[in-house]
């Protein structure tokens, strides 16, 4: 039968382990090696979760393609001289059909293998199919793979603009290829469907199918996927770590909490701000004992860092996870690290490192609030983002690759905020910029480094997105919350269902930025400032201007989510939404062109104005 032969070439592509594993770090293990023939498929628990493996390598396979895609199309990642032809067009918004980036292959491979996975549980065991029956394992894996399906078409369509939509009888990636390129409909030759009672013997349909070629764009993707995760959904991740200790194992497959991330992150991209807010609510809002999921001091200050070194439960909700000891690595620290054997083909844009330079703490204002263009700076304060900037998510290096110390970045930005531009050059000669997030707590030949797809800090500025622009009815008073965006960014004094003891910070308080004069504030003077010097070189009057100051603060939100969320993957898509929120293309043009040469810089923003242009026209 179709299906076995299908899952028998699995087993032996992904080499997945048949016993439960001691820890998170054998979790899939290329080492181990599987012999199954087609009678004994299916025949006990181990089998499913075998293949449950190879769906996570098929991730794997994707992240790198994430990484560029959300990043380089951004204004916060740009190609060094090293870069590779298809990082280039990448870059140029020119990718050609033969670009690895732009290729949709990795993403038919994982909806092929979620199609089968699917088609065989429902087949096996249909009582996953009745909301009625007792939650087992078998919901479990059919809830992660539901997940991974639709996250696979939710980024794909994101990328597109639009997708085919592939049928779930089309369960190999010859069989996908064979129908996108088909002129308009596609013969599927061996088609079965089986009784619910699970007997494969009792077929109700061998025969050859026509399936009629559609394509899904962003509000179909977004319609079907969320219907099917609210209904068909029953739970999500199977506890491996009960067996095997690793508290870990859960935050590396798709579990309740992803699945109330991605919801949510669908339904903020669909612009239902209300159903987003019910998901990312469900996170925020836990009880758990150890506060998980909330911006407590478990990162704060220098320890801000270690989000990236390791997997907490604490910060990571859902995270793809690699180890070099059992041969599951990635490309990050060849695209980012120039320190062989490396190759250095990306790195951190001058507007991105500015994001981090530009914030000033314990600064203070002389205040004529009488005539505003009379106020200045009594102290400027002292520069930099320290902790999530410098030696966190970028470093400085040399070009004989020796890092800058934190003495000379100490000296270098006081010297330049006290005016001084000659002595900070000296120490800035030859300095260029390195994306570092994927670099710490490994050496150079790592190349491991985890890749979170939602995480606290995420969820929480994904929230405070939505408050912006959240109303609300009192008494048949209605009444905006921009003061709740304010308290989840800054100190986490206003928070979305919050008790008084819970110990929330904030975004910006658990690095030390919410004090009186440096957090973010709306008001209807807001002053604006020399990035460098901190003084003050205009201000914006927004008096009256209620949807000015929704504007303005969602701008605020937009820089802080770049330091705290920088080169994770969601740059571009941020402000995809914001401008399609705003019905404005040129709020994207503006911010993605600023980064090039001045020589092509208008010339990008005119071809950015197209909102076609923003996507990879794979399937014109």
């Amino acid at each position: 039968m179709k299906q076995f032969l299908i899952y028998g070439s699995w087993l032996l592509t992904f080499s997945a382990a048949l016993l439960f594993f001691p820890s998170c770090e054998k979790f899939m293990n290329p080492e181990q090696e599987l012999a199954i023939t087609e009678d004994k498929l299916y025949d006990d628990w181990y089998e499913y979760r075998s293949i449950e493996m190879g769906l996570y390598g098929l991730q794997q396979d994707l992240v790198e393609q994430l990484l560029v895609l959300g990043e380089l199309r951004g204004d916060l990642l740009e190609i060094t001289p090293n870069a590779d032809a298809d990082l280039v067009e990448i870059y140029n918004f020119n990718p050609s059909r033969t670009n690895r980036y732009a290729s949709p292959t990795n993403f038919f491979k994982l909806i092929a293998a979620c199609n089968n996975f699917i088609h065989v549980l429902e087949t096996e065991h249909p009582e996953i199919l009745d909301p009625e029956s007792p939650i087992t394992n078998y919901d479990r894996l059919y809830g992660e793979a539901l997940c991974m399906r639709a996250w696979a078409y939710f980024n794909a369509v994101r990328i597109y603009g639009k997708i085919p939509y592939i049928h779930e009888s089309l369960t190999t990636i010859e069989e996908i290829e064979e129908y996108v390129e088909s002129p308009g409909t596609y013969t599927d030759s061996v088609h079965i469907i089986f009784n619910r009672d699970g007997y494969q013997n009792d077929t109700l349909l061998n025969e050859p199918f026509e399936l009629e070629k559609r394509y899904y764009d962003l509000d179909l993707v977004l319609d079907h996927f969320i219907n099917q995760l609210e209904n068909d959904v029953k739970a999500v991740g199977v506890n491996h770590y009960i067996d095997n200790n690793d508290v870990t194992w859960e935050i590396t497959i798709w579990n309740d909490w992803a699945l109330h991330a991605l919801l949510g992150h669908m339904y903020l991209t669909q612009g239902d701000l209300v159903r987003a807010a019910r998901h990312f609510g469900i996170i925020m809002r836990n009880t758990s004992e150890t506060y998980r999921y909330h911006v407590t001091n478990s990162f704060s200050y220098g320890g801000w860092a270690n989000i990236f070194s390791d997997i907490d439960n604490k910060e990571h909700i859902y995270t793809i996870w690699f180890s070099k000891t059992y041969f599951q690595q990635n490309r990050f620290q060849e695209l980012f690290e120039p320190w062989i054997p490396n190759q250095y083909m990306l790195k951190p844009t001058y507007q991105a490192i500015l994001k981090w330079e530009s914030v000033f703490r314990n600064q203070v204002y002389l205040y004529d609030n009488v005539n505003p263009s009379k106020t200045r700076m009594a102290f400027p304060g002292i520069p930099s983002d320290f902790y999530r900037g410098i030696g966190a998510s970028f470093l400085y290096a040399r070009k004989n690759g020796v890092s800058i110390t934190s003495e000379e970045y100490e000296n270098m930005i006081m010297l330049r905020r006290d005016g001084d531009d000659r002595s900070s050059r000296i120490i800035m000669e030859n300095m260029d910029t390195i994306v570092y997030k994927y670099s710490v707590g490994k050496n150079r030949y790592s190349h491991d480094a985890n890749y979170i797809i939602y995480r606290a800090g995420g969820i929480h500025l994904y929230m405070a997105e939505i408050f912006v622009y959240w109303r609300y009815d009192q008494n048949g008073i209605i009444k905006e919350n921009i003061d709740a965006s304010l308290g989840l960014v800054n100190d986490g004094s206003i928070y979305y269902g919050q008790v008084a003891s819970r110990p929330e910070i904030g975004i910006r308080g658990r690095v030390g930025l919410s004090g009186t004069s440096d957090k973010i504030s709306v008001a209807n003077i807001n002053y604006l400032h020399d990035p460098f010097t901190n003084k003050i070189t205009g201000y914006i009057d927004l008096t009256g201007n209620f949807i000015g100051k929704q504007e303005y603060l969602e701008e605020q939100i937009l820089h802080e989510k770049a330091r705290e969320l920088a080169f994770e993957g969601e740059r571009f898509y941020d402000l995809m939404r914001v401008a399609k929120r705003r019905n404005d293309p040129s709020f994207l043009a503006e911010i993605v062109s600023s980064k090039f040469p001045a020589g092509k810089r208008e010339e990008m923003y005119n071809f950015l104005l197209d909102e076609n242009n923003w996507y990879i026209n794979y399937f014109d």
